[in-house]
């Protein structure tokens, strides 16, 4: 009798950092990158509204997007436009998280600390 291999794959929702700071974990809730950030209060300047492309050009630092339409606006290799693309992967943007509402890094336990958790 031949055994087959099963093969599981988990797909983690990106979480999205702003200068190493994690602020959003991009959970497909909000369409876009930068419905997400405006909703954790991440000021990013955009004409996309008023039929302007390229003003929420954004510096990408590490990680990459995936674009939901083509940009009409001409990136760099290292930049991205938030209002028309999702992070592919995790994502650190070179934007400031001044005001915004920040991701608490849960704190790792000792080793023989874990067990009182799990039992």
């Amino acid at each position: 009798m031949k055994m087959s291999s099963l093969t599981l794959t988990c797909n983690k929702a990106p979480i999205v950092s702003l200068n190493g700071q994690p602020v959003l974990l991009f959970n497909g809730q909000q369409h876009t990158l930068l419905q997400a950030l405006e909703v954790k209060k991440i000021k990013v300047f955009s004409e996309c509204r008023s039929g302007y492309c390229g003003a929420c050009k954004t510096r990408v630092i590490s990680g990459s997007v995936r674009y939901l339409t083509e940009p009409l606006a001409v990136l760099g290799e290292d930049e991205c436009l938030p209002c028309c693309c999702v992070p592919s992967k995790d994502l650190d943007l070179d934007l400031s998280a001044k005001g915004a509402d920040l991701v608490n890094r849960p704190v790792s336990l000792h080793p023989q600390a874990e067990h009182l958790l799990i039992d």
